[in-house]
């Protein structure tokens, strides 16, 4: 239990949020954007998520992981990051790794059903994008190679595994290593109609000699003034054969990384942040600064997991940083939001005050870089400590929103224009039927309303209008609860990478 002291300090926050602007949606003449990233991640590692444990039937995790979903729709959410490959194992009969334990209890055992293309399927039916997540060297939560299956990579190739801090990881200092990392992810990737491919935020352990890779080093690190620098070259290597990777196979879906929030300090480096925290580009060897101005990401979501004012790492002070780095950029931003330690009695009393989260994304909008949050973990989103979640999404959320277009696909091809049938009302509201035109059937259906004939494009450029986003068919069929005869509909579809076609014809409900 919190003591005086923290509860009183609380109280004094929560007095003091009080004067912070207004919430974005109410401030006055702010446009609520039409696309906006609101994802959450979805952890299976140690089953802190789904499945919530090892062992359930395929029944029971199926009926979990659309619990998920159903709180990823009631929290206005358009994305869901679905941690996939945890351990260097696999959530789909994967030829390269071994089925994870964290199905069924037993590494290698099948569970039963496909719980990728399951998850995939199912996401795509709400409307939500999916994006695969995956830990890229981790390969045991345990430090025991006899422990891995007997088929795993790890014990097939002893000398691809490295111990360090109780766990097991590949080496990424061995080319055959990185390959192969990449083919096991691919599979994923090429198998199934995924909508991003995602990297958390552990790449090298640490920088220490204690991870033993002085071997490979000297093998492979010629040419190089330090371990660190070859190492940090390791992770590039990885990050850009990625890119091209995915650009091959799949061009159409999402590359990007969810890195820890400070690359460095500027203590440190002239470049770096107003911090004094640890170090992605020392400690980890992720250059994640370089990575954005090289222009080898679709997108990058900053772990910023500190609240407004916190030493050593200001959320408030990492938010224009992060910004300005992707600036001029072709990478997307969107911020890692801390939703687990909101009304978590153990953390800081800032994070006691319920509008903490909310008072991010205020500040997020003054920068137009940033394209929207990803919020961890979803039992968090769920759970709602202290009302954390519920009131960002009440202050930010009012009105639904399409996830970005990466800017690389704007170009490319939009859907054809729907026609909207009719828009009748019913005793429930206004019912509106919409049907495509074109050879592709529809990701989804933006629905417009307006008081009077919507007489300029620009109308359908913002979300002040768009009442809804139903998931699309050949034809759908959608209730306004607040439509009134009288009101104009339209109604937009939306493809796989959210690209937009022209407005439909308008329909006065009668």
């Amino acid at each position: 239990m919190p003591s005086r002291r923290t509860l009183l300090k609380g109280l004094a926050l929560a007095a003091a949020a009080s004067a912070v602007p207004l919430p974005a949606f109410a401030e006055a003449g702010y446009v609520p954007p039409l696309r906006q990233m609101r994802g959450m991640w979805i952890a299976s590692v140690v089953n802190i998520n789904w499945p919530s444990k090892p062992g359930l039937s395929a029944d029971e995790q199926k009926a979990e992981y659309l619990a998920w979903l159903d709180v990823a729709v009631q929290r206005k959410l358009n994305s869901v990051f679905v941690q996939i490959r945890p351990t260097a194992d696999a959530f789909w009969p994967s030829p390269y790794e071994p089925w994870s334990q964290y199905l069924t209890g037993t590494q290698g055992q099948d569970p039963g059903y496909d719980p990728l293309g399951f998850a995939v399927e199912e996401t795509h039916k709400r409307g939500l994008a999916f994006h695969a997540w995956f830990n890229p060297y981790r390969v045991s939560m345990q430090a025991d190679p006899a422990k891995l299956h007997p088929d795993h990579p790890g014990r097939q190739h002893p000398d691809w595994i490295l111990p360090f801090g109780g766990k097991l990881y590949y080496n990424p200092g061995m080319p055959e290593v990185r390959k192969f990392c990449q083919d096991a992810m691919m599979d994923a990737v090429t198998r199934y109609d995924i909508d991003g491919l995602h990297f958390d935020d552990y790449f090298y352990p640490t920088n220490t000699t204690a991870f033993d890779d002085a071997e490979e080093f000297a093998k492979y690190g010629a040419g190089f003034p330090d371990l660190a620098s070859w190492r940090r070259n390791n992770v590039d290597l990885m990050v850009q054969e990625m890119q091209q990777r995915v650009l091959a196979a799949k061009p159409e879906i999402a590359w990007g990384i969810s890195p820890s929030g400070i690359w460095r300090n500027k203590a440190t480096d002239p470049l770096g942040s107003e911090t004094n925290g640890g170090q992605s580009y020392d400690n980890l060897h992720a250059d994640t600064r370089g990575w954005v101005k090289k222009g080898w990401l679709d997108y990058i979501a900053p772990q910023l997991y500190w609240y407004i004012g916190q030493p050593p790492a200001d959320y408030s002070k990492l938010v224009p940083w992060w910004s300005d780095v992707a600036s001029g950029t072709n990478t997307l931003l969107w911020i890692g939001q801390a939703a687990y330690k909101a009304g978590d009695p153990a953390q800081a009393a800032e994070w006691q005050v319920p509008g903490e989260l909310s008072r991010h994304l205020t500040l997020n909008r003054e920068h137009p870089e940033i394209g929207g949050d990803i919020w961890y973990n979803a039992n968090d989103v769920k759970v709602d400590r202290i009302g954390s979640v519920s009131t960002a999404v009440n202050d930010h959320y009012q009105r639904p929103a399409l996830a970005p277009v990466l800017p690389r696909l704007a170009g490319g091809e939009p859907p054809r224009r729907p026609v909207l049938a009719y828009a009748k009302r019913r005793s429930g509201g206004v019912e509106v039927r919409a049907v495509a035109t074109g050879r592709d059937e529809p990701f989804l259906f933006a629905i417009y309303r307006f008081d009077r004939h919507a007489s300029s494009a620009s109308a359908f450029a913002d979300a002040r209008n768009l009442v809804a986003i139903v998931p699309g068919d050949r034809q759908i069929r959608w209730t306004d609860p607040d439509g009134q005869r009288g009101d104009h509909y339209y109604a937009v579809a939306v493809d796989r990478a959210n690209r937009t076609s022209k407005p439909s014809n308008g329909f006065r409900a009668i």
